[in-house]
C-alpha cells in the first residue's frame, strides 16, 4: 500500500520536468544563404573583374572567396602579356619551371623589386595595376667622361633621381651643399627619346631647382598590343652642349620608365 500512495502522489515539479524532457524538439528557421555558400567556380569569374588589392582583401572574408583568389585564369588577366620573358629574365624562371607555380605566385614575385643586369636595372610590376616599371641606375647609362674624375664622381647615397647640388648629413640633418653649381640656368637640357619602331620624343627644361631631388619627363611612347612589347628597344639621352660656358653640380641618379597613368604618384617615389 505504501508503494501505491508513493505513485500517485508524486511531486507536482518533477512531474512538469519530467513532461519538458520528453517534448518534441523546437522547429529552427531554415538557415539563409550567404556568400561563403557560393563555389568557387562562380565566385572567381566576380573576382577576375577586380583590381589585384581588391582580389586579395575580399580573400580574406571567406573560405570560397580565398579558394577563388588562387585560380589561374584570375591572375593571368593582371599578368602582363610578356610575363613569361619577365619570369625568364627577371625570375631566372623558364616556361617548363613557370608552368608549376600559379600564377598568383608569379605576380607576387614580380611585384617586388628584382635586380637584374648586374645591380644596373630593377624591373617590378605595380601591385595595383600590374603595369611594369623599370629604374635604371646611373651606372646602367653611358655619360660622356663619367671615367674622367675631374668631371664625374660616383657618390654613395641613400637618396635618389636627378639634383643639382650635393647632398650630406650634419648632426643628423639633411644638408645640400650647391657651392659648385653653375651653368645650368644659362640654356635649357634638352631630353630625348627614341623606340626601335620609330616613335621619338623631346623635351627642354631649365635646371635651377636646387637643393632637392627632382623627376625631369623626357616623353611618352605607346606600346601597341598587337606588337611584341618584350622586343621594343628604348633610347633616351639628356644634352646641354654648348661651350661658351662651364657647368657643374648637377647630380643623377635614375631613369625611370613607367606608365603614364603614375607621372604624379611618382613624383613622390
Amino acid at each position: 500500500m505504501g508503494a501505491n500512495f508513493s505513485s500517485i502522489f508524486m511531486d507536482p515539479a518533477t512531474t512538469c520536468s519530467l513532461f519538458g524532457a520528453f517534448s518534441p524538439p523546437i522547429q529552427q528557421p531554415p538557415r539563409r544563404p550567404t556568400l561563403g555558400d557560393l563555389p568557387e567556380s562562380c565566385v572567381a569569374p566576380i573576382l577576375a573583374n577586380l583590381d589585384p588589392v581588391e582580389i586579395c582583401k575580399l580573400a580574406t572574408l571567406n573560405r570560397a572567396c580565398r579558394g577563388a583568389s588562387w585560380a589561374d585564369f584570375v591572375w593571368e588577366s593582371k599578368l602582363p602579356e610578356n610575363y613569361r620573358d619577365l619570369m625568364e629574365r627577371v625570375l631566372g624562371v623558364g616556361n617548363a619551371d613557370g608552368k608549376r607555380i600559379s600564377k598568383r605566385e608569379i605576380y607576387t614575385r614580380l611585384c617586388a623589386a628584382n635586380t637584374i643586369d648586374d645591380g644596373s636595372k630593377k624591373v617590378w610590376l605595380d601591385k595595383t595595376t600590374g603595369g611594369v616599371c623599370l629604374s635604371l641606375a646611373s651606372k646602367g647609362l653611358m655619360i660622356t667622361g663619367i671615367d674622367d674624375r675631374r668631371y664625374w664622381n660616383h657618390i654613395p647615397t641613400e637618396e635618389s633621381r636627378l639634383q643639382l647640388g650635393r647632398t650630406a648629413k650634419r648632426f643628423g640633418r639633411r644638408i645640400c651643399n650647391t657651392e659648385h653649381v653653375h651653368g645650368w640656368d644659362k640654356k635649357p637640357v634638352r631630353f630625348e627619346l627614341w623606340t626601335s619602331d620609330g616613335q621619338y620624343a623631346s623635351s627642354q627644361r631649365f635646371l635651377n631647382d636646387t637643393g632637392k631631388w627632382n623627376l625631369y619627363h623626357a616623353g611618352d611612347f605607346v606600346v601597341h598590343k598587337d606588337n611584341d612589347a618584350s622586343m621594343k628597344k628604348l633610347k633616351f639621352s639628356m644634352t646641354q652642349i654648348d661651350c661658351t660656358h662651364t657647368k657643374g653640380g648637377l647630380c643623377l641618379d635614375t631613369v625611370l620608365v613607367f606608365p603614364c597613368k603614375f607621372r604624379e604618384r611618382l613624383k613622390h617615389f
